[in-house]
């Protein structure tokens, strides 16, 4: 059986690599290890059909190392023994291994000395972020290079090049595409060359000839075949947490469709719980006391869309987004919360004064707890002037708001006229 067509297109030497110009393009580090033949254990990340492997297969070929590849996930120890046999006998091998952060304890034990020696090569690949799912016993003898999304002028010359490749690609079937199917496939790939060949692939084959032998590949046959776009949202992957990061911010910062976009991105993920929770720590983290109704709308909107689920979800999400990303913004809850941890992680803030202590059983008022205490709603207006902080924190303010909204400003304003009164009812 033939193998994929993205498997027989991959690059044979470091000039057929199609992207990655940063880090293979004239003077830069991994064509100057190329050149210089003085290859080091590396670990590349990035979103799938990026060019890790070719990268990989084309460091081998172009040093003329043997070039192995194995699966940190499925292939044994046993199978990392053989290729360290080979680079024994033979010199060096350049192993690529995939899902390099599924990698345990075991072989990595066994690994760890092969790197040290040179002997092996390795090349991890993976999609999530090494520094966040690597062991650092391997970090520490990787250098770690982060593989960017194509650009579509890098797949549509990927795309011409298997065209006219009659040794590996479909150079046989005289094959060539319309402007608007070269669009499409670029586009709805979305940088994932292994998808668009393969998409490409199917095409090509699946189409008959004219009457000149040519296979003309126009939009709906392209629609056809690459149905399925790759999502930069995978819920699995290390790309998800930046869509995620990368709402929040949107909302923060008042973009709406910005905000539309990356909400939009999650949804075609399937990930509603992602989604609802996140909205509802952007709620009270990001808009909290500017807007406390929009909050309350916000909360319902999202318990709405986890009743209703996808596809119908997306109806009150977008509510909650669009309002939110809107609204007046404050996160003085959170700095006020955060900072009233703080002193009570790391500072002696003291006791909890008698009079607020619990008075409610036997001998309480032996004791002293709670017998000065002013009940508030003795006082007019449910008000009286007493001290609630422990002693050695007493004049402390942790609500700083700037008054974004008037709502809030409506909150600063009664929290300075209790304050300013406390201390002149506390003076006397």
């Amino acid at each position: 059986m033939q193998k994929p067509l993205a498997y027989r297109m991959r690059p044979k030497n470091i000039d057929e690599v199609v992207g990655q110009e940063d880090l293979i393009g004239p003077g830069k580090i991994i064509r100057r290890m190329v050149e210089a033949k003085m290859l080091s254990s590396m670990i590349l990340y990035g979103p799938p059909g990026t060019g890790k492997t070719s990268i990989a297969s084309a460091i081998a070929g172009s040093t003329q190392y043997a070039f192995r590849t194995l699966n940190a996930a499925t292939d044994t120890k046993k199978d990392l023994q053989q290729v360290v046999e080979e680079a024994k006998m033979s010199g060096t091998v350049v192993l690529l291994l995939d899902e390099i952060h599924r990698l345990d304890k075991t072989k990595q034990d066994f690994l760890l000395p092969h790197l040290e020696s040179g002997e092996i090569v390795m090349i991890g690949a993976t999609t999530e972020n090494p520094y966040l799912s690597i062991n650092p016993a391997i970090r520490s003898r990787t250098q770690i290079f982060e593989v960017q999304p194509l650009q579509p002028s890098d797949l549509e010359t990927a795309i011409n090049r298997a065209l006219t490749d009659s040794q590996n690609g479909l150079g046989n079937f005289k094959a060539t595409l319309t402007p608007e199917a070269m669009q499409h496939l670029i586009h709805v790939t979305n940088g994932d060359l292994r998808a668009a060949l393969n998409a490409l692939e199917l095409a090509v084959k699946s189409t008959k000839p004219d009457a000149e032998g040519k296979i003309v590949i126009d939009l709906p046959i392209i629609e056809e075949t690459a149905q399925q776009g790759t999502l930069v949202a995978d819920k699995d992957g290390d790309a998800h947490y930046d869509v995620i990061s990368a709402l929040q911010k949107s909302i923060r910062g008042s973009d709406v469709d910005a905000a539309l976009h990356y909400l939009s991105r999650l949804i075609l993920a399937g990930d509603l719980q992602s989604i609802v929770r996140r909205l509802q720590v952007i709620a009270y983290e990001d808009i909290g006391l500017a807007n406390p109704a929009v909050v309350e709308r916000a909360v319902t909107a999202i318990h709405a869309a986890e009743k209703l689920g996808f596809p119908e979800a997306r109806l009150p999400l977008a509510n909650a987004v669009i309002e939110l990303a809107l609204s007046p913004k404050s996160n003085s809850a959170m700095t006020a919360i955060d900072a009233a941890m703080q002193d009570v992680q790391t500072k002696r803030t003291g006791d909890v004064p008698k009079h607020l202590k619990d008075a409610h059983y036997k001998g309480a008022k032996d004791l002293g707890r709670g017998v000065e205490y002013l009940y508030p709603h003795n006082y007019p207006n449910d008000w009286v002037a007493q001290q609630y902080l422990p002693d050695n924190i007493k004049d402390k303010q942790y609500f700083k708001a700037e008054g974004n909204s008037k709502v809030e400003q409506a909150y600063v304003d009664q929290y300075q006229r209790l304050k300013q009164a406390q201390q002149n009812g506390l003076k006397k």
